[in-house]
């Protein structure tokens, strides 16, 4: 599973992801977009932020994602009155061997659910940044490294924000994706009264793998190639998202790095050993949005980030298509974006970066946040946007 050809670990990691995804949507009805984008920022060693209205499922997609791995979770309710000492630990005097020990806080675990997390001071919430940027603590000088894996799927509700205190950009741009649940259809909730009504799932839910076998996903994934078009692509998606005039503020090259991750284990989880563009493509939403501020006008105009983004995505030309530059090589002319997905990839060859001899691609699952009406109206990107909020400014 170490090198991008290895068809035989390909086929491992989709058997695994499959099991994992089988026993999330086993207690998440209706929603295979969101346990798949759980899954895909995992495995692209990532952090997740579910952000949605009450009663929709947050947590309990948090705590499926964990009880699915056998590994060592622990779960924050962040409130008012959390420490930081609280999340990262604190040393003890010890009176009797005379020397301070050091008390591991919650943050000291494989996956470390953080719910409601815009309810904890901002200095509580700053306990955070090294933690998912570096996955290490400070604690009075001494550092201490985080086991791999190590994830925070963060919730927070952003239509009740009196007394809540906002992520700052620095924290948002953290989390690799953001995602949100929406409402279930009729038959996912008639689904859901049978399945919930007796008793949680979570109770009967099996792990389906345990760290070591994620820490061999992970690794397989890191090896995904990605092919000069494919990164200048990517690069040139993020970059458009700072020369908006949508926009004051554009995506980092933190996001870039996320997108291209993201992409990286989106394709191993179609059992494909190279990313394509459309991997991109399906993942700008969800990675990008949220760490995107747009304009005054654009506020007043109703103009959500999700669709600023989707509008870059639309025109940022794929490397290869008429009108791209000279020199921006990478793969073959893209078909009209209302049916470029429905097309099927080339059989073989480099036009879109795989090594030859492949078999052809399969094709990009949907993520959240691609088109579909919520609750508030129809917006692309989630339900609270489309009628101009943006809640979590």
């Amino acid at each position: 599973m170490s090198t991008f050809n290895d068809q035989a670990g390909l086929k491992e990691l989709a058997a695994t992801a499959a099991r994992i995804r089988g026993a999330m949507e086993s207690v998440i009805e209706g929603k295979p977009e969101v346990v798949r984008l759980a899954l895909t920022v995992l495995l692209a060693e990532g952090h997740l932020l579910v952000e949605d209205v009450p009663g929709v499922g947050k947590t309990m997609l948090a705590k499926s994602l964990a009880r699915s791995v056998d590994c060592s979770v622990r779960r924050v309710q962040f409130t008012p009155d959390l420490l930081p000492s609280d999340v990262t630990g604190v040393s003890v005097y010890d009176q009797q061997r005379r020397e301070f020990e050091f008390k591991p806080g919650a943050i000291f675990a494989n996956i470390v659910i953080g719910d409601e997390i815009n309810r904890a001071s901002p200095k509580t919430q700053s306990a955070l940044l090294e933690c998912m940027a570096e996955r290490q603590v400070t604690v009075d000088g001494t550092t201490y490294e985080l086991q791999a894996p190590f994830m925070v799927i963060a919730t927070q509700n952003p239509v009740e924000m009196e007394g809540t205190y906002p992520l700052p950009e620095a924290q948002r741009d953290r989390f690799m994706a953001r995602v949100s649940m929406g409402y279930p259809s009729l038959d996912a909730e008639l689904e859901m009264l049978g399945v919930h009504g007796a008793g949680s799932p979570l109770d009967s839910l099996d792990p389906a793998a345990d760290a070591r076998d994620i820490v061999k996903l992970i690794e397989a994934v890191r090896e995904v190639h990605v092919s000069p078009g494919v990164a200048r692509y990517a690069v040139e998606l993020v970059s458009a998202t700072r020369n908006s005039p949508e926009l004051r503020l554009g995506a980092s090259p933190r996001a870039t790095l996320h997108l291209v991750r993201a992409a990286k284990a989106a394709a191993a989880l179609d059992n494909r050993g190279y990313v394509l563009p459309d991997d991109l493509q399906a993942l700008a939403v969800p990675v990008l949005a949220h760490r995107l501020l747009p304009t005054a006008e654009a506020q007043m105009s109703r103009r959500s980030v999700e669709q600023v983004v989707q509008d870059i995505v639309r025109t940022v030309p794929v490397p290869g298509a008429p009108g791209t530059p000279p020199g921006a090589q990478g793969y073959p002319a893209p078909q009209p974006a209302q049916v470029r997905h429905a097309q099927p990839a080339p059989q073989s060859g480099p036009g879109y970066g795989r090594p030859a001899g492949y078999p052809a691609a399969q094709q990009p699952q949907p993520y959240p946040g691609q088109g579909q009406a919520g609750p508030y109206g129809a917006a692309p990107g989630g339900q609270f946007h489309g009628n101009g909020h943006n809640p979590a400014r």
